[in-house]
């Protein structure tokens, strides 16, 4: 069951490629990994579903 909105998943999965992006962009950062964490909203903003969104009680789907 998704319990992300539509404008919630654009802006997450532009959000994870960006940051991905950045892990190729820049090699010699360092703590470089951590921009490899875009991997999790891009990850919800495909799937549409937040397992700490399940856990708070948010949702920001509309109801259908």
């Amino acid at each position: 069951m998704a319990n992300i909105g539509t404008t919630e998943r654009i802006v997450r999965v532009i959000v994870g490629l960006m940051l991905i992006a950045l892990y190729f962009v820049y090699p010699a950062a360092p703590m470089r990994w951590l921009f490899l964490l875009g991997i999790l909203p891009l990850a919800t903003g495909l799937l549409g579903w937040c397992g700490l969104y399940t856990l708070l009680g948010i949702n920001t789907c509309r109801r259908r």
